[in-house]
């Protein structure tokens, strides 16, 4: 059932489009003054569909759909006339009616275009409750992590989002970059415009730019009809290129030409067509290597990386490992009816915060659902970790054991302990990428300190 408003100034007509309607199962209102169909529509709750006569007096159909399109956007507005021409027909598919009836009509016809209307009204709605529940699903709430270099991705991203800037995001794989991606958009005025995501890795070479940007009948074999490209499509929001770094050099000079004017030109196509599409990439490649090695174009990467968002690799930030533990938790405890499950025990949290995760943030979770699955208490225990990991961890304790242990033979404790020092100053340097400062720091001593002692193993100048 709709609720349809019939705006008809010939009584007979409106008396039976009524009656009509009403024997579909409608909820009907009707009026024959336009006046009094505006009043109805800014005060009544909102219509489904609004049938509407082109003359009405003093106020038209087309002011009619004008003022609904405005008040109710979702509202579908079919027009009816004796008087149709072309140029009317435009101006109303124009202002946004769905269809344009000509006066004689069948009520079959009727029936059959306030079908197809509210069939395409009720896909709007659907994709608007979608996009509110993904919206909702891709806030903030749900990138997990109380860690100092997680806050400043987040104040990042609360900067990012409302601009139209290209975005870089990079990071391992498992760090969340398409988590990111979607919050960058979620969290902007696109949220209610598309979120396409391109696998630059996943398409071949040949297929990608007419993928991208579509192509035009006949372009090629097999073209057999005009396809809109991918970027196209996301017209007026984001186009996520995750793996940015697979790109071929003649697609990334493609890409670069749009991300300078906006513009693309289909496969075989000869006009050029403006696209409001913001573009976010992530890799997990170095790109500044792969420019040195000539391998991604200079110029692109500028053009990409206006902003960078740099996702740490979870080895990096282990505070948050209990924090995502207990929101995986959350997570599949409907998914998986596991809603006796409460927490981890003291030794597997010990376990998992010792664990290198090579997969990052992924590999946690799925080590969650792994160990939810097989939990057989309300806490998850040693026993219901994947074996590989319980495996590894008690190597790894037996490993950390036997430093300090003292072997049959005798040891070097001095030259022990000055190995672990040049090894820890080492790291230090690497991770903060040679500036002694911040290595010591991170070591907690003195700049002196570092001084002296990357001096005492040949690593630096006292001085």
């Amino acid at each position: 059932m709709a609720r349809i408003l019939v705006v008809e100034d010939d009584q007979s007509l409106r008396e039976v489009l009524r009656m009509f309607l009403n024997k579909s199962g409608h909820d009907v209102t009707v009026c024959g003054e336009g006046d009094k169909a505006l009043k109805l529509v800014a005060s009544e709750d909102e219509f489904d569909l609004v049938l509407t006569d082109l003359r009405l007096g003093a106020v038209t159909g087309l002011e009619i759909l004008t003022f609904v399109k405005e008040h109710s956007p979702q509202t579908e507005v079919i027009m009816m006339t004796a008087f149709s021409t072309v140029e009317t027909a435009i101006d109303a598919m124009r202002r946004g009616a769905f269809d344009y009836i000509g006066k004689p009509f069948k009520l079959e016809e009727i029936s059959i275009t306030l079908q197809k209307a509210l069939e395409r009204r009720n896909l709007s709605l659907e994709n608007i409750r979608l996009r509110i529940a993904l919206s909702d699903k891709y806030s903030f709430a749900h990138i997990v992590g109380k860690s100092q270099t997680m806050h400043k991705v987040f104040e990042k991203i609360i900067k990012v989002a409302p601009t139209k800037t290209s975005v870089l995001i990079t990071g391992e794989s498992g760090t969340g970059k398409e988590l990111v991606a979607r919050a960058v958009h979620f969290n902007s005025n696109r949220k209610d415009k598309p979120f396409v995501v391109v696998n630059c890795g996943a398409i071949p070479d040949q297929l990608m730019e007419s993928e991208l940007f579509g192509h035009v009948k006949g372009a090629f074999t097999g073209a057999h009809a005009t396809r809109h490209g991918l970027f196209e499509s996301a017209d007026g929001g984001t186009i996520f290129l995750d793996e940015i770094g697979e790109l071929s050099l003649a697609m990334q000079v493609k890409l670069l030409r749009f991300l300078q004017d906006h513009k693309i030109r289909m496969v075989g196509g000869v006009q050029e067509i403006s696209v409001d599409t913001r573009v976010v990439a992530a890799t997990n490649r170095d790109l500044s290597q792969l420019v040195q090695a000539g391998a991604f174009r200079e110029d692109l990467f500028y053009r990409l990386n206006v902003i960078g968002l740099h996702l740490p690799p979870l080895r990096e930030r282990r505070e948050d490992i209990p924090v995502l533990v207990m929101h995986f938790i959350e997570k599949y405890r409907k998914e998986l009816g596991r809603d006796d499950i409460r927490g981890v025990s003291p030794e597997v949290m010990d376990i998992l915060s010792a664990h290198e995760f090579k997969g990052n943030v992924r590999e946690l979770e799925n080590i969650v659902e792994h160990a939810m699955t097989f939990a057989s208490d309300d806490r998850i225990t040693p026993d219901a970790l994947p074996e590989g990991l319980r495996t590894s961890s008690r190597s790894d304790r037996s490993q950390q054991d036997s430093i300090f242990r003292v072997p049959e033979d005798g040891m070097d404790l001095e030259a022990l302990l000055a190995d672990i020092e040049r090894r820890l100053l080492l790291d230090a340097l690497s991770r903060c990428g040679g500036v002694r400062k911040n290595a010591a720091d991170l070591l907690g001593i003195s700049f002196r300190s570092i001084r002296y002692k990357l001096a005492k193993y040949g690593l630096g100048d006292e001085e």
